[in-house]
């Protein structure tokens, strides 16, 4: 499931299509809206999002809703925080050295 996520989430058009879902349940047609694509296209990065398990697909009538699923979400968050503290540690280190640099460069006071 992580790898078809991150897979899933490569790609900005569908990145924007969980980033619309996450406001809320919205029809094919209104997930479709903003993107200068076709509907077949965007419909193409949908199915690519449901194979991830990252969109649910309801029928109401003709109309067919779309809403977000956060539990491969979830499993990308758990997997990425194991390197948090490896970033944490190399920010700390870069904020250190250009204070350091910082200093260096102030004007030396006079006694």
């Amino acid at each position: 499931m992580l790898d078809a996520a991150f897979s899933a989430l490569s790609d900005p058009t569908r990145r924007a299509i969980v980033e619309r879902l996450a406001r809320g349940p919205r029809s094919v047609t209104e997930v479709a809206e903003p993107f200068d694509m076709s509907l077949a296209a965007v419909s193409k990065h949908i199915q690519v999002l449901e194979r991830a398990g990252l969109v649910k697909r309801e029928r109401e009538g003709r109309e067919h809703v779309l809403s977000l699923d956060a539990r491969p979400l979830r499993e990308v968050m758990r997997y990425a925080s194991r390197f948090e503290k490896f970033w944490n540690e190399k920010l700390d280190r870069l904020e250190a050295f250009v204070a350091e640099k910082e200093r260096e460069q102030q004007p030396k006071e006079k006694k």
